[in-house]
């Protein structure tokens, strides 16, 4: 980690008194000056610009609205809202102000906070690898798209090219047109034929060979992630003017445009009406939780990372409540500019908007929308301009996943690592790219898909729920609180401390129960994954979440003195305050044991998930 001196507050950085845990050092609490050996931000809005197009994805454009009307509609926003107001926005602005106030990384930030938990650290890291393998891959294939919009007549127009095949069913301005379970669009075959080529390959069991086009694509992606985060946030912060402000031109005028088409408001009708009695039901909340969740963020270290080279004084608070907002009506609108499209297929097809609206995921970004843009006067023009928005959305979460382990390896292991990030970020972009090989094969859709579910899932709401706890609990509400009081000069309210030490993590719980106890089947393009390969997916979930109790234990094992000696304080206490780790140990004995406990749960409600499938064969 870079230098960093320790000095006491003063003035408004300063702690008024002791908080009221028994065991706190009185004296006034300690804050991290930043030096000039850390990088900053050039100005503050390429730090909310990052963090807005981090949170900002893909998943915004497609997630959000097709949840929306599959529970409930209009209704769902009512727990959509409660799920943000109580569980969402307080961890997004608990990492805004761990990384700000800590100034480092996913991994050693742990230092300050709880060591005991550092692997936390780790599995972070590891999931966002995952996740690098797969989300960059969707964007190459909407640079396939992109490059492939430059024509007069786009290729999923019609049926008359060389992939496509006689159940190929064109339906846009010709009459009589009879639309059959067998039926396939022009826009569906070229997705699944053209880019993916999915039928020369039938399943994971034989993925076939790699498609040049793609890795081509992807290689052309790596490279612009690479020139954007070489040189730290300087770079990235300038990139950033671009690729998190076009999406929401684009959006502006794919609603307008989709506004002017005929049967639009069925769209707008189905996507909002309200379903009241879906709000009687487990899995609405369930989901809403999710995906606010998933939407905003937390627990990805991408938070902690970009906040971690913001001034100390600068207003996390405010951040955190104006780019939460930003995210949640991105989300709300996005789904005008999908069901406007979507009712107007629903017109041209004659049939219901709940039949055209079926598909979910990339689907409904790379077959759905598609078609109906090759079908409005200009196409070329709203084809390029949509997947430039979706390159720009996947770009600015990309920047955001990798320089969370950029930062976070980078601080961890400054002596070997700090004047040579260029070298590093450009061995971590290439591993990033070999382990996306795998899913650019002709069945690569389908590794997509598993490491989609399985590689972030459920993993990564525990390591968030175990991250709540620790600062919470261990580290303290009240230290917490200081800390927050020393950056801002106000502590947070009553309500901010009720969700961080209760409700949050409730949330996350809620959350991981539900999950465990309703596996859903795992199908794509009428594959059936089979028993194997859920269990290969349940492998990599543990794979990441298992360095939390590996480290544990190693710091337990390889720490001198016995649990109650002061001398192994190291284990659960920050190294800027002087608390006597027997009082420590005392307070939250039991909740470590809970924590403990919870882990081998989770554990084994996987080796159970697993456990059934071998069964079954």
């Amino acid at each position: 980690m870079p230098h960093q001196e320790q000095a006491l507050a003063h003035g408004n950085l300063c702690a008024p008194g002791p908080p009221n845990n028994a065991g706190y050092n009185s004296n006034p609490v300690p804050v991290i000056i930043q030096t000039e050996s850390r990088d900053k931000w050039s100005k503050k809005m390429d730090f909310l610009l990052s963090v807005i197009g981090f949170a900002v994805d893909l998943g915004n454009v497609w997630r959000f609205p097709y949840i929306c009307y599959q529970n409930g509609g209009g209704a769902f926003l009512i727990p959509y809202v409660l799920m943000a107001v109580f569980g969402g926005v307080p961890l997004f602005y608990m990492e805004l102000a761990l990384g700000q106030f800590h100034r480092t990384g996913a991994i050693s930030i742990w230092k300050h906070i709880c060591p005991i938990f550092k692997g936390i650290g780790f599995s972070i890291c590891v999931i966002a690898l995952y996740v690098s393998f797969y989300y960059n891959t969707i964007i190459a294939w909407a640079l396939f798209y992109f490059y492939s919009s430059f024509s007069s007549t786009l290729p999923w127009t019609s049926c008359d090219n060389e992939w496509n095949t006689e159940n190929c069913t064109n339906y846009f301005g010709k009459d009589n047109v009879t639309w059959t379970n067998y039926s396939r669009s022009p826009a569906e075959e070229f997705y699944t034929r053209n880019v993916l080529a999915v039928h020369e390959s039938s399943g994971l069991g034989n993925v076939g060979y790699i498609r040049w086009q793609l890795m081509l694509c992807l290689f052309l992606i790596f490279t612009i992630v690479y020139f954007s985060l070489w040189k730290g946030v300087k770079t990235s912060g300038k990139v950033v003017w671009v690729t998190a402000t076009l999406p929401y031109v684009v959006l502006l005028i794919l609603m307008i445009r989709g506004a002017t088409l005929p049967g639009a408001w069925k769209g707008v009708v189905f996507y909002l009406n309200p379903k009241w009695e879906k709000l009687q039901e487990t899995s609405v909340w369930v989901d809403a939780a999710a995906q606010i969740f998933f939407s905003l963020g937390p627990g990805f270290g991408v938070l902690l990372a970009l906040s971690s080279y913001n001034p100390f004084n600068n207003n996390c608070y405010r951040d955190a409540i104006v780019t939460s907002l930003v995210n949640c009506l991105t989300s709300f609108v996005s789904g005008f500019v999908i069901f406007t499209v979507l009712g107007y297929m629903a017109e041209q097809r004659n049939v219901n908007v709940e039949d055209v609206a079926r598909d979910k995921g990339p689907s409904l970004l790379f077959i759905t929308y598609p078609e109906a843009i090759a079908n409005m006067v200009g196409s070329t023009f709203f084809a390029i301009i949509f997947f430039v928005m979706m390159i720009t959305l996947g770009l600015d979460s990309t920047f955001g996943g990798l320089e969370a382990i950029i930062t976070a390896v980078m601080d961890e292991y400054p002596d070997t690592l700090s004047h040579r990030r260029e070298l590093f970020v450009l061995a971590l972009v290439v591993i990033c790219f070999l382990g996306s090989l795998s899913t650019l094969t002709k069945g690569g859709a389908y590794v997509v898909k598993l490491l989609e579910e399985f590689g972030v899932g459920s993993s990564i709401i525990a390591i968030v729920f175990l991250e709540a706890t620790a600062v919470s609990w261990f580290y303290g509400i009240n230290r917490f609180s200081n800390d927050i009081k020393s950056m801002l000069g106000y502590s947070p309210g009553l309500f901010w401390k009720v969700c961080w030490v209760a409700i949050s993590p409730a949330f996350l719980a809620y959350i991981i129960i539900s999950s465990l106890l309703n596996p859903q089947p795992l199908s794509l393009f009428d594959y059936e994954f089979p028993d194997w390969s859920i269990t290969v997916g349940y492998i990599i979930g543990a794979s990441s979440f298992i360095w939390i109790p590996i480290y544990m234990v190693y710091k337990l094992v390889w720490t001198p003195g016995s649990l109650k000696q002061p001398g192994n304080a190291q284990l659960g206490e920050s190294r800027l305050h002087d608390r006597p780790y027997e009082v420590l140990l005392r307070q939250n004995l039991v909740l470590l044991i809970s924590v403990l406990s919870t882990l081998l749960v989770v554990m084994i409600g996987m080796a159970v998930c697993v456990y059934k499938p071998l069964r079954r064969r």
